[in-house]
């Protein structure tokens, strides 16, 4: 007997401020991919497709978008929250007397 499937993965690439088309709010957007991947006894062994799209955190509006657009928001966002790499803080923890 052999087990194949597909499962999925998203990723959050980065945060950028747009103008969102639905709403026309200036909000933030989460450049998210997903990537589906083959696997084979429950281990993903290859990607078999990947897609990239943005959502807007005001109205919950998502907009795909192609690889190049997702590099350049990407690059534009700073590839992190604020522009800094995940994992490291947003602002100075507080430090009380």
């Amino acid at each position: 007997m052999i087990i194949f499937g597909t499962k999925g993965y998203l990723y959050q690439l980065a945060i950028v401020t747009l103008v969102c088309g639905r709403c026309g709010n200036p909000a933030a957007h989460t450049l998210r991919k997903r990537v589906t991947k083959f696997t084979l006894f429950f281990v993903p062994l290859f990607p078999v497709s990947t897609k990239y799209a943005t959502q807007c955190t005001f109205c919950g509006a998502e907009q795909k978008v192609t690889r190049e657009q997702a590099e350049q928001l990407q690059v534009q966002g700073g590839g992190g929250f604020g522009g800094q790499p995940y994992g490291q803080p947003q602002q100075q923890p507080y430090q009380g007397r």
